[in-house]
């Protein structure tokens, strides 16, 4: 048996499940409202405030989904509940960035600057008062939407090894490398 796809997933209580025609499986939260098609073979049911999905035999393909979507699941109860969020701090000489109107303007030390209108499930708040460098706060119900709109802004100047510059997560450790002078 999956070690992950047999825990229960707890069922808040602000938190409505409910199984649709086609498998489909809908979580509405504080947050928002999240659905998800689930493949035939893999059963969802409530029992006692909690979430369990089973899956009908133990085949590799079966054993496989049914990790997957109890992740998947998890994943909708926690972000409808509670939501996501990313940081990125951006760091450098000159870097900026704006938002105004539905739109991120980044200026990277490119000779233009970089535009990028976010999906309409992804809130984006830029922070220049805490500290010295701009923070982008992204956050969202889906943590897989999140994820990959932090990693298109990342793309955009990843942080080089020799100064240090670029967007990088908060926190995120950058292996610095010495430069020429170390050749000696």
């Amino acid at each position: 048996m999956s070690r992950i796809g047999k825990q229960p997933i707890p069922l808040l209580k602000d938190t409505e499940f409910s199984i649709g025609a086609d498998n489909v499986v809908t979580i509405k939260g504080q947050k928002g409202t999240s659905s998800l098609r689930i493949d035939p073979e893999i059963n969802v049911e409530v029992k006692e405030e909690e979430i369990l999905v089973t899956r009908n035999n133990d085949s590799k393909q079966q054993k496989s989904l049914h990790g997957l979507y109890r992740s998947l699941i998890n994943n909708m109860v926690q972000g409808t509940s509670e939501g996501y969020k990313k940081q990125l701090e951006i760091i450098g000489v000159g870097f900026r960035a704006t938002y105004t109107n539905g739109v991120l303007e980044l200026n990277l030390g490119y000779s233009h600057p970089i535009y990028l209108v976010p999906p309409d499930e992804i809130e984006i708040e830029v922070d220049t008062k805490t500290k010295k460098n701009p923070i982008l706060i992204i956050s969202g119900i889906d943590k897989e939407l999140v994820g990959q709109v932090a990693a298109k802004i990342r793309s955009f100047r990843k942080p080089e090894p020799y100064k240090g510059k670029g967007i990088r997560y908060l926190n995120e450790n950058v292996r610095r490398k010495a430069g020429k002078s170390a050749a000696k």
